[in-house]
């Protein structure tokens, strides 16, 4: 069953693994693009033919006004007008259909990307150290998880699709007034020329403020899950009135920013260059058809394609500011995806069953942000199926000893073998799988007590096998007393439940996976004596043969260790069984005596 689930994990790493550019926001964004290039060149191509046939109508229509004034030269007048009548139809037929094309795959593009990109951050997450983890804000991580991933699909849809309709839409219909006549260009290219400079400064405006708003609504983000997740603290405390204080405090910032935003688009320029420049262009058109060197259908079809250029001076207020969130957020996004992380997964690493042994040769640990070691030269050898007890005071870095095993840390010195392989030259899914830790403080998923007990082996294992773990934990008992069972659906973080029934339903959940290493951390603090003992014969009784790291300072566990290690300010000052530890160790006896034992 190891083997299967080393397996799968593998080849989800594969599947979902890609490495994309991350040198920066646009390039990011433009190599998952390249996943969708079919889909974009049927946007490309819906787009610009849209905007041809849009163009051309107002061209069919000054033609029609030609030939009511007789000036499209001699022929049936009702059977022009009816034919260019047609056309018009078919142009707008045909605009139709380009339009839905052009929506559909854009929209395809977009969802995709947002798909596509939320994968990767998450995939990437779960790549990241435990180190990483600790130093992030939860709140801020799922600001960026959720929404800024959704602006960079926002930035495609609609920003990116309103971005390419506006080019065209200038593009084009400057194409057809140049067959109307070439001086009628002029007015045109200079709202072309002014507008390019109006919106190169509303960018410069909108960039930093954009990310200023991004980066306030992370904190505000982050101060709401904080007082959530920790509402029991913040209750039993009375501290309602300061945290409140705090959302508000931030919640001001962001709707600061946000206003600055506002004050930023407000000052948008190109709306008013149109206004101007369709008015030269009138009076241009004018002066030329006075002049007797334009028709009057030549003027209306000029007018109705510079009145096609109202929409990307308006259309582009809204739609810069999408596509500068969108970058904005793939920038947030990348800080995560790029964040330095010590741990490598290793995914070529060495792969096979464990035997169980454990060596700590001269190990030294501290943390890549500290200047202190919180380990130094730790040395010790547990064989296969030996159960070796830590024991120290508070702080002594015992927890830590056991986080270098599974690789939550990688030491700074010294190295760590597992059956005589280094854990950090380990395949890490594999090394992984094959070890279960049990801590005090248990993490339990909001879902169904059954799944938190499959929990790592997923829909690879039956229900008679999660009852049989949970019985052998001393869970089965209170499980079928709740009205739905194994069904029932514990609340986020196991609230629900008390601190003995969530550690019997870790256990459960470790005597499942099979571990060929089992790590102890205090795991029976908040059970009473009777299960204690119930649990520890089951714990005894199943995992005969596999190797046991046991941190604790009950001497009913300690009794059954085969060897116990003395740790005091991140260093072994012995080591022995309890017996030996009693008669030569003072500071042994000094911390039995502080403790019910």
């Amino acid at each position: 069953m190891a083997a299967q689930t080393i397996s799968q994990k593998s080849e989800f790493r594969v599947a979902t693994a890609r490495d994309y550019d991350q040198s920066s926001p646009l390039r990011w964004i433009t190599a998952h693009l390249a996943d969708n290039k079919w889909w974009l060149a049927a946007f490309f191509f819906g787009m610009t033919v849209t905007n041809i046939f849009n163009a051309a109508i107002p061209r069919q229509v000054g033609a029609a006004f030609n030939v009511v004034t007789g000036e499209a030269g001699s022929g049936d007048p009702f059977q022009a007008i009816a034919t260019l009548g047609l056309f018009v139809v078919g142009l707008t037929v045909g605009r139709f259909f380009c339009d839905t094309l052009a929506s559909l795959s854009i929209e395809v593009v977009g969802k995709r990307l947002e798909r596509d990109g939320r994968s990767e951050l998450y995939l990437n997450l779960l790549g990241k150290s435990q180190t990483f983890h600790n130093q992030q804000r939860v709140g801020d991580i799922m600001a960026r998880a959720a929404n800024d991933v959704r602006f960079v699909n926002e930035m495609m849809t609609p920003g990116f699709s309103l971005f390419y309709d506006s080019m065209m839409a200038i593009l084009i219909p400057i194409i057809f007034i140049a067959f109307i006549d070439l001086r009628l260009l002029l007015a045109p290219l200079i709202f072309c020329f002014f507008y390019y400079f109006a919106v190169r400064h509303y960018m410069r405006q909108l960039d930093p403020v954009s990310d200023a708003v991004r980066a306030r609504f992370g904190d505000m983000n982050a101060t709401l899950n904080e007082a959530v997740s920790g509402i029991e603290v913040v209750k039993a405390a009375g501290q309602e009135r300061q945290e409140l204080g705090k959302f508000i405090r931030d919640a001001r910032r962001y709707r600061d920013r946000f206003v600055q935003q506002g004050e930023v688009q407000a000052r948008y320029i190109p709306t008013l260059l149109i206004g101007v420049a369709i008015a030269g262009a009138f009076m241009h058109g004018v002066y030329l058809l006075n002049l007797g060197e334009l028709t009057l259908g030549d003027l209306i079809g000029y007018m109705g394609l510079m009145w096609v250029l109202r929409w990307p001076a308006f259309s582009s207020y809204f739609t810069f500011y999408l596509i500068q969130m969108g970058l904005s957020g793939a920038e947030r996004i990348l800080e995560l995806l790029k964040a330095e992380t010590e741990l490598d997964q290793n995914s070529e690493g060495y792969t096979a069953p464990m035997q169980g042994e454990i060596v700590f040769e001269n190990v030294t640990f501290r943390h890549s942000d500290g200047t202190d070691d919180l380990l130094r030269n730790i040395s010790f050898r547990a064989r296969p199926g030996e159960t070796i007890a830590i024991v120290g005071q508070t702080g002594s870095g015992k927890s830590t000893v056991t986080k270098l095993v599974n690789r939550t840390y990688d030491v700074t010195n010294g190295r760590i073998l597992i059956d005589g392989i280094d854990v950090r030259d380990w395949n890490l899914d594999s090394l992984r799988s094959q070890i279960s830790i049990i801590e005090q403080d248990i993490f339990l998923f909001s879902r169904t007590v059954a799944e938190n007990i499959a929990f790592g082996l997923g829909q690879q294992v039956s229900r008679a096998d999660v009852e049989r773990a949970a019985h052998e934990a001393q869970a089965h008992t209170f499980i079928t007393h709740f009205k739905d069972g194994y069904d029932t659906v514990v609340g986020e973080r196991g609230v629900t439940l008390s601190g003995g029934q969530r550690q019997r339903i870790a256990i459960a959940r470790a005597l499942l996976t099979d571990p060929r290493i089992l790590i102890l951390d205090d795991a029976t603090s908040a059970v009473d004596s009777a299960t204690e003992d119930e649990i520890q014969k089951a714990i005894k009784r199943v995992l005969e043969g596999r190797t046991t790291l046991l941190i604790t300072h009950r001497l009913s566990q300690i009794r059954r260790a085969d060897r116990v290690l003395l740790v005091r300010k991140g260093e072994i000052v012995a080591q022995g069984t309890h017996e030996e530890l009693m008669a030569s160790s003072s500071l042994y006896q000094r911390i039995f005596a502080r403790y019910d034992i």
